[in-house]
């Protein structure tokens, strides 16, 4: 898989992604928008972590700005083991803000499970987010109900090796992926030319 390298804000740590077969794909939740916080010190850590952002245009001091911003609040993926996962939300005073966000389709026990996300999926969910496209959209279960058509790959463009299903949203053909215990992205606008469909 080629997944970008992860960086902390001012560029002096960099991890790169590497398949592990004793790693999964967290979701923690960082209360009060500390998650640009948490990524900084988990990626001093050597742990890969990502966020998807993007940008958005804004009014600031009456000029309009393109700045970036997360794209799902107060979330940060973390690709890590269930031990190192565990000890980051329960026993490490620096990330003390840290917790799990659950899977609230699915019970163990009696309770909701951390939220794991296949690498599969996440490496889709990457290649969508990765490009920060303005018009990238999350979308919750009250915002889901349009139709969905046929599966494809996107062949060319910033969402090149996206796979979803096309769809028409907001007057706009764009690809949807699905997110096990999570939601829906959607990509920006994808011209037909640029889809092959799945066999």
């Amino acid at each position: 898989m080629l997944i970008p390298i992860a960086k902390n804000a001012d560029g002096g740590v960099s991890v790169e992604y590497m398949p592990d077969e004793n790693k999964r794909w967290f979701v923690f939740r960082a209360s009060y928008g500390r998650e640009l916080k948490a990524r900084e010190y988990l990626l001093s850590e050597g742990t890969y972590c990502y966020i998807p952002q993007q940008y958005v245009w804004k009014i600031v001091k009456g000029k309009r700005v393109r700045t970036l911003q997360n794209l799902t609040p107060n979330l940060i993926f973390v690709y890590t083991t269930p031990q190192q996962a565990e000890a980051y939300v329960k026993t490490t005073p620096r990330l003390a803000y840290l917790s799990y966000y659950y899977n609230h389709f699915k019970q163990e026990n009696g309770k909701n499970p951390p939220l794991v996300i296949p690498n599969d999926q996440m490496h889709n969910f990457i290649l969508t987010t990765v490009s920060k496209h303005e018009d990238v959209m999350f979308l919750n279960g009250r915002q889901a109900s349009f139709s969905i058509g046929n599966e494809v790959r996107v062949v060319a463009g910033p969402f090149r090796g996206v796979e979803g299903k096309v769809t028409m949203l907001s007057g706009q053909q764009r690809v949807v992926i699905s997110i096990d215990g999570f939601g829906l992205i959607a990509t920006a606008q994808v011209p037909t030319d640029c889809l092959e469909e799945k066999k």
